[in-house]
């Protein structure tokens, strides 16, 4: 069968909030069959968890935030894709701030923790989010249309582009089709960097955001050109990192995805907005598991094993 997956032993990381500064310590847990993937506020007097659905994410300016009650949790969007993109499918995750750190501002570090935690099968099947039907939803803006969809496919396929008229981002592929699979996603598309505009950074931080945003966890750009000494790690990282972004952000549905996913300028905002109306449907989806691992998408058979 295609099981579970989760980590074989405790990992931490101490790192700041892209938005906040804040200095945060994340603990990754081993977590049951069957408990999903949660994320805990261990600072607050008592702790409180959330558990992962689309009605879970209360606000999505800048980054997908997760939220019950008064608890928050910000920019969550990068550790959940390397969740997915590793097949891990049960978690306890221990934060003690606001917002889960950015370390690099791609999903590579938190690969890298999660790997170096050991990635363990359990004895339970994995339930999969197959898309039966397609959902799409769109929006018409005065800068021009954003849309995002859901569709059946036997796999798990993305396609995304992107559109920002800018000199920098204009010398790069700005479309990309991605056929996931873990060894895909590691080499292709976890290393993807955030990125901004030095005007934007500026006046994100006089609202208070983009406090802990640098060189160090971002691509940073002028009017015309990247300021990271160090360049691009991919030709197309811009596009791949919106990419990186919608992976974690359809994670939030709790499931492993069979289908494709397709978008133009699509954001957290959409991506979530996509997941509610896919789940509004019940005739779009339904949940499956596969007794034997030949009858599943070929991009999800494979065993957990060592990317780094």
């Amino acid at each position: 069968m295609i099981a579970q997956r989760s980590i074989r032993s405790t990992n931490r990381a101490v790192g700041v909030g892209l938005h906040s500064s804040e200095r945060v310590e994340l603990t990754l847990h081993p977590a049951p069959p069957g408990s999903g993937i949660v994320f805990r506020r261990v600072d607050l007097p008592q702790p409180v968890a959330i558990a992962l659905r689309p009605e879970a994410v209360v606000d999505t300016r800048m980054a997908t935030t997760l939220g019950v009650g008064d608890a928050k949790i910000h920019t969550v969007e990068h550790l959940l894709s390397a969740c997915a993109g590793l097949g891990l499918d049960n978690l306890l995750i221990d934060v003690d701030a606001e917002e889960i750190p950015i370390l690099d501002g791609s999903a590579s570090s938190f690969v890298y923790l999660l790997q170096s935690a050991g990635l363990v099968e359990q004895d339970r099947p994995r339930q999969f989010l197959r898309v039966r039907k397609p959902v799409e939803v769109r929006v018409h803006e005065r800068d021009g249309e954003k849309w995002a969809r859901l569709e059946p496919y036997d796999g798990f396929r993305l396609d995304f582009a992107i559109e920002f008229d800018h000199p920098a981002i204009d010398q790069t592929a700005q479309d990309y089709r991605f056929e996931f699979s873990m060894q895909a996603y590691v080499r292709e598309i976890a290393r993807a960097r955030t990125f901004g505009f030095m005007r934007d950074f500026d006046a994100m931080r006089e609202l208070g955001l983009a406090q802990g945003g640098s060189m160090e966890n971002a691509i940073v750009m002028d009017e015309s050109r990247v300021l990271n000494q160090e360049g691009l790690r991919y030709n197309a990282e811009f596009v791949k990192h919106k990419m990186l972004d919608a992976i974690g952000d359809l994670y939030v549905v709790g499931h492993p995805i069979v289908g494709a996913y397709s978008a133009f300028r699509s954001g957290h905002a959409m991506n979530n907005a996509l997941l509610r109306a896919l789940q509004a449907d019940p005739e779009a989806w339904e949940l499956v598991s596969y007794a034997e691992a030949s009858r599943a998408p070929q991009c999800y058979r494979a065993a957990p094993q060592v990317l780094l």
